[in-house]
């Protein structure tokens, strides 16, 4: 019998292994799946579209759906979900059961695509990290007890990644929020409180970002409960304060922030380091980056200058995302100080790093910089950062990553 092959296969890769399983998912009878994967499949419903898309993370031109005719502009595309290959977190337990050295495997290529985070470009990694993701969705139900536990924590790691990468890196907030989601599905699946508390900290960035803070608060909250299940070491109870500060300098309340920053420089003079290999984006240096940062915006001017320039002096030669971040920090001190020949410098500075790693946060320093350098647009230095920032070379960097 003729069958819709397309969605049959990828109901198997993202991991449901029967009808009834992906029916279950979905909320549907299995008889519903049955006539989805016939030869004449029908065209469902609008909801019934957005949870086989958001379930299977293709479209339904690639799930073997034709829409009728005066709807077909209608069907969702792969290409235009933003998440292709981003399947739910599948929690049918399978016939076929994978070896338990699948998680040692597994765990290994994830630990590796975190690495590479900080030298490959981020639209060539993303997409990597996300097959890697979907491939965690097709093994998680292959597996039990303890290795299906260590496949749903490097599960949650990759989606963190993915997150990461697309929040920091791709500027795509809403889609980072949803990858975010999916991690802390994984983390539940894994048991893992420390995971769960780290990626509903990043979720708080979002709203933190956009001034709402207290959206933010509430999911920090959240974080922070989960991080005491944990019994979370100092480097990232630090982390979730360096976190609030800069939710709380975003939404106007720098003082807050700058109390936040001491707690978290007190938690790492006196706490345990005993922090999880996957927390490598933290460190001493980046929490007194994130307080430079803080007495920047609160018009601290001299103590933001000597504390960043003490963290650009002390910064390993791996941390290059971090750098352009601090030189866009310490050109943003020059500026507000009336210094434009300082601020340009730094900026240069920055965007020189910025052309070898690119780093869309460290971008949008520079941005900062030039937009508060307006006074001083017709002065020699500011064509000249200009120059370099509209240049050739920037220009293509920032479009094609």
């Amino acid at each position: 019998m003729a069958i819709n092959t397309r969605l049959r296969s990828a109901r198997v890769a993202a991991g449901y292994h029967s009808q009834q399983a992906l029916a279950d998912a979905l909320g549907v009878g299995v008889r519903q799946v049955r006539r989805w994967e016939s030869s004449a499949p029908p065209w469902p419903h609008p909801d019934l579209q957005a949870a086989l898309t958001r379930t299977l993370g293709q479209g339904m031109a690639d799930l073997g759906f034709t829409p009728p005719p005066g709807q077909e502009g209608g069907a969702t595309r792969s290409h235009e979900l933003g998440a292709a290959s981003l399947a739910s977190v599948p929690a049918q337990s399978a016939t076929t059961m994978q070896p338990a050295t699948v998680a040692g495997d597994f765990t290994t290529v994830t630990a590796a695509h975190r690495r590479l985070y900080w030298s490959v470009a981020p639209a060539t990694l993303h997409p990597a990290v996300i097959a890697h993701a979907a491939l965690g969705c097709a093994l998680l139900p292959e597996t039990v007890g303890r290795t299906r536990q260590a496949v749903a924590a490097a599960l949650a790691e990759t989606w963190l990644l993915a997150g990461r990468i697309e929040f920091f890196d791709l500027r795509e907030e809403s889609r980072a929020d949803e990858t975010w989601l999916r991690g802390l599905q994984a983390a539940r699946e894994a048991d893992d409180h420390l995971l769960g508390a780290t990626v509903l900290a990043h979720m708080a960035f979002i709203p933190g970002w956009e001034g709402r803070r207290d959206a933010a608060v509430q999911r920090l909250v959240a974080a922070r409960t989960y991080a005491r299940r944990g019994d979370a070491p100092a480097l990232l109870l630090a982390w979730l304060d360096a976190v609030e500060a800069e939710c709380e300098t975003r939404a106007g309340n720098t003082r807050t922030a700058l109390h936040l920053i001491g707690h978290g420089e007190d938690l790492l003079a006196a706490g345990r380091n005993d922090a999880p290999g996957w927390l490598d984006w933290f460190s001493t240096a980046r929490l007194a980056a994130f307080k430079g940062n803080v007495q920047l915006r609160a018009g601290h001017l001299p103590q933001a200058r000597t504390t960043l320039s003490e963290v650009l002096d002390h910064l390993p030669d791996t941390e290059e995302k971090q750098r352009s971040v601090v030189l866009g920090d310490l050109a943003a001190v020059e500026a507000a100080a009336g210094n434009p020949d300082g601020a340009c410098g730094y900026a240069v500075r920055a965007l020189d790093q910025l052309e070898r790693t690119w780093y869309a946060t460290g971008m949008d320093r520079v941005r900062e910089v030039r937009q508060a350098l307006t006074p001083h647009q017709h002065q020699p230095c500011v064509r000249e950062l200009d120059e370099r920032l509209y240049g050739w070379g920037t220009t293509v960097s920032a479009l094609a990553r």
